[in-house]
């Protein structure tokens, strides 16, 4: 089991192979958009993927101070949480815990040729949706997905995947903070300690194969793929843009509302869907985070509540027919 925790780097060649973008592809198609943050070429297309490095929290702190909120270090990326408190929504009449499925977050992670990739989260109302889509074009970060995570909810809330490529991380920052002002989010609270939640994680861990972390309420597991996985010209780093994760809200008496994703490729989809079902689960959303991803990656959301050994009972034989391995260090 030791040796399978090891991410496995040996997937297929992949820089040779790939079909890179144009870099009019990748180019912002507005007028205006800062210099610094427009998308980088990909370059020749017989270039290596480039490699992320390792930071420090001084190394961020223009850029935090341009976001405006306070970040914190995970391994490679420098991550900032946005839980929307602000809002009280329902799904299939239980409260959601923002930690559970309204969180959102950025991360910046700086590579070997010194760009930075950002990748996050935005959780919008659908008023907001709009006006916080014409904020981001302005600043050339791209939208590479606007979906839902949640059945049958109130009010209405998208989800919003955000990209950009650039030499300019300060830029960025700005255009997002300048995106996030046209909505409710509102700003990041310290990081304090968790309590323990009411539920058998202990029993929970055994049958998910992975020691879960407390995030205030919520409980979850993560997941990394095995494979090297690789966006555009860059390779992502475990935990970033292909983790599986499930999460659990205690909801009394060892219940708990179930919710989250798992990164599959086109050949695991129809497994994991079946898997799901059989399990009782119900089934949200499959789409992609990423344009230009190697292997291509699908992300699968669902939904369940009932007692909570039983749905990671569920969840772990859908989480089994993929090629995936605990998340290094833990959820956290």
């Amino acid at each position: 089991m030791a040796d399978e925790r090891q991410q496995d780097t040996r997937s297929r060649p992949i820089a040779s192979q790939r079909r890179m973008p144009a870099a009019a592809a990748l180019a912002p198609v507005l007028t205006g958009v800062p210099a610094g943050a427009r998308a980088l070429s990909p370059g020749p297309e017989d270039r290596s993927p480039v490699e992320p490095v390792m930071t420090e929290p001084a190394d961020w702190a223009d850029v935090g101070e341009a976001l405006g909120r306070p970040g914190d270090m995970r391994r490679f990326m420098y991550h900032t949480g946005l839980p929307r408190r602000d809002l009280t929504v329902f799904s299939r009449g239980i409260r959601i815990n923002p930690a559970l499925a309204l969180g959102t977050q950025v991360s910046f992670v700086r590579y070997a040729d010194r760009s930075t990739l950002l990748m996050g989260d935005a959780v919008v109302t659908e008023r907001e949706l709009q006006h916080f889509s014409d904020v981001l074009q302005e600043y050339g970060i791209m939208q590479v997905g606007i979906h839902k995570h949640l059945l049958a909810h109130e009010p209405d809330v998208w989800w919003v995947h955000l990209h950009a490529h650039s030499h300019d991380p300060v830029t960025v920052a700005r255009g997002l903070r300048a995106a996030f002002d046209r909505t409710g989010t509102p700003p990041a609270e310290p990081t304090t300690s968790s309590p323990p939640v009411d539920l058998d994680t202990a029993a929970m861990d055994a049958v998910m194969g992975v020691k879960g972390a407390t995030d205030g309420e919520i409980y979850r597991c993560a997941y990394v793929r095995r494979e090297t996985v690789v966006d555009g010209p860059v390779i992502l780093p475990p935990g970033l843009g292909a983790t599986s994760s499930v999460n659990f809200q205690p909801l009394g008496g060892g219940r708990a509302a179930l919710s989250g994703g798992l990164v599959v490729i086109a050949e695991e989809v129809r497994a994991v869907l079946m898997a799901l079902r059989r399990g009782g689960v119900e089934l949200v959303e499959v789409h992609h985070h990423n344009r230009t991803d190697e292997p291509r990656l699908f992300f699968v959301h669902y939904w369940a509540d009932g007692d909570a050994v039983r749905l990671a009972q569920a969840i772990r034989r859908a989480v089994d027919t993929t090629n995936v391995v605990p998340m290094p260090g833990g959820a956290g």
